[in-house]
């Protein structure tokens, strides 16, 4: 059984630490600029997970894994948030394409949109919880009474 990282509602998540990803040092320019451009749903959701406050979960934000940079990352988990502004709208095959490799290497991608992000937070944080429950959890065994 793998380690326990968390806690989400009763439910115990499972670390699931994806090893050896892949890693192209020359997007760390355009890393800098895109953590400096400061993307409001971005930074919504950065205030509300960032320094473990989403049940002790370390996020990363703007992590580069092979020749892409994911909006947030976490590491125990082997999960990538995206955050879906109107810059994906005409980007669907480029965006399925990205996301059919970023699972090839063991990773699973939770897509949002920026819209939801501003508007819903919290709708959209418990759709993230219970994302990390259906793929990371499992629910304890039943008493027999």
């Amino acid at each position: 059984m793998k380690e326990i990282l968390t806690i989400i509602n009763g439910i115990p998540i499972h670390r699931n630490f994806v090893e050896n990803l892949p890693y192209n040092p020359h997007l760390k320019l355009l890393l800098k600029e895109k953590r400096k451009a400061r993307i409001l749903g971005e930074v919504i959701f950065w205030n509300k997970v960032r320094a473990k406050i989403f049940h002790h979960i370390d996020f990363d934000r703007q992590r580069i894994i092979g020749n892409y940079i994911v909006d947030f990352y976490i590491k125990t988990l082997g999960l990538i948030i995206e955050i879906d502004g109107s810059s994906h709208n005409e980007k669907q095959v480029y965006d399925g394409i990205r996301e059919e490799y970023l699972e090839s290497l063991g990773l699973l991608v939770f897509r949002i949109s920026d819209f939801d992000v501003r508007n819903n937070l919290g709708v959209v944080m418990k759709e993230l919880e219970e994302f990390i429950i259906l793929h990371y959890g499992t629910t304890p065994s039943s008493k027999i009474l």
